[in-house]
């Protein structure tokens, strides 16, 4: 699976990032949070948290808007 990181400017296209990549990430740091773009689809995300639970991490998906705009917005990943 592979995931698009969040934006860092607005005419900027999205970094793309493993699931792999994100295990290794992951594994060496212990936890982390991850912000993943608007364009990367729910269900993917989903799938992506319930992965890390299965592997026993516990794993905590929302929503951040960052202009009165309903689609400006990322997710957050937070994998403890």
């Amino acid at each position: 699976m592979e995931l698009k990181l969040a934006r860092a400017a607005l005419d900027t296209k999205p970094k793309k990032i493993k699931l792999e990549k994100i295990e290794e990430i992951v594994k060496n740091e212990g936890q982390k949070i991850f912000y993943f773009d608007k364009d990367n689809s729910h269900k993917d995300l989903v799938a992506l948290v319930e992965h890390f639970e299965e592997l026993g991490y516990s794993v905590y998906l929302r929503e951040i808007k960052y202009t009165l705009d309903d689609n400006d917005y990322i997710y957050e990943i937070h994998i403890l």
